[in-house]
């Protein structure tokens, strides 16, 4: 099977990549990185000839931890998990639910890289990737890490729907930072997924999924806020905050262009998308009182038989068929 397949038993558009692919975009990464290291002693030797041997064995230690060590560190972190070797073999290293990796994903799959890839030639890590379901070697198992495809087809089936607009920045206080990975997972799975899924089910997964979120962040779910557009709402502001984290502080906002693209216009850059709705509504039953009122006749008057309509009771039953409107149409009503 080519997809991810997560412990919720359900399928992530993304798609691991295998030994070979991983071995070459490696093999780069080792010649550049070897072909840096040899430039940098070149340089330190011919400068530092004048040093005793004590002095010039701690350079060349300290050398090879900045260069072969933090070198590939710094790049994974500074580029989201794309080194030189591969962004040429389409590769890229992604958090186990599909996040970007921050610096100690990098650290941890750096320092266990010297052992199972420096200092055995490989071996190591060719032995747990082939053991592996997934292709992941031990830095990736301790980092909690992947590395997968990013030259796929795009697929359909991973849009998002956006929560309703009064939810839109409700939740910018709120700590996320205790949600683990597998929840943001399980509730990004259900919201691409809830329009498949029976009505009654949909709600009480729904249901379960704030809760547990609620109860990761501390704060209860607001009353009268629907399951669905309360997760919808958590999501989009998670999203928002790692936008700024890599992009910016510009990133993420609703005005300042497209998530992950600062400076971009979203209304020129993304096609307009059908607005899903979050949970499933139940018909709105129509207004007893109409908007429309009559209105008598030019020239009538006390003696035609027709009563006169004054302007301030026709603005009222306007407003009255306005605001039961508004109330009938919001969409996030319970299922019957």
């Amino acid at each position: 099977m080519n997809e991810l397949v997560t412990g919720e038993a359900v399928a992530l558009e993304l798609r691991p990549a295998r030994l070979p692919s991983r071995a070459l975009a490696v093999l780069l990464d080792l010649v550049v990185a070897m072909a840096a290291y040899i430039a940098v002693t070149v340089v330190l030797v011919m400068s530092t000839a004048s040093l005793d041997e004590a002095a010039q064995f701690a350079l060349s230690i300290a050398t090879f931890l900045l260069v072969l060590v933090g070198g590939p560190i710094a790049v994974e972190t500074l580029s989201h998990g794309r080194s030189l070797g591969k962004m040429a073999c389409g590769l890229r290293v992604v958090r186990d639910d599909g996040g970007p990796i921050r610096f100690r994903h990098a650290l941890v799959r750096g320092a266990i890289g010297v052992v199972e890839i420096l200092l055995t030639f490989g071996v190591i890590a060719c032995i747990a990737s082939l053991v592996s379901a997934r292709g992941r070697r031990l830095g990736d198992v301790f980092a909690g890490t992947l590395v997968v495809r990013e030259r796929v087809p795009q697929s359909r089936t991973g849009f998002v729907p956006p929560p309703p607009p009064w939810l839109a920045g409700r939740f910018s206080g709120l700590d996320l930072s205790a949600v683990p990975d597998g929840l943001w997972l399980a509730v990004r799975q259900y919201l691409t997924r809830m329009q498949q899924l029976d009505p009654q089910v949909g709600w009480a997964m729904a249901e379960r999924l704030a809760g547990d979120l609620a109860g990761r962040t501390g704060a209860p779910v607001p009353p009268g806020v629907p399951p669905a557009a309360y997760l919808a709402a958590v999501v989009q502001e998670r999203q928002a905050r790692e936008a700024r984290r890599a992009f910016g502080a510009g990133a993420g906002h609703g005005g300042g262009g497209v998530e992950g693209r600062p400076g971009v216009s979203s209304m020129s850059s993304v096609p307009p998308v059908p607005p899903v709705p979050l949970v499933p509504s139940v018909p709105s039953v129509p207004s007893a009182v109409s908007p429309s009122v009559p209105v008598p006749p030019a020239g009538a008057g006390a003696g035609s038989g027709v009563p006169p309509v004054s302007p301030s009771s026709v603005s009222a039953v306007q407003e009255e068929g306005e605001s039961g409107t508004r109330r009938s149409g919001t969409g996030f009503a319970p299922p019957a």
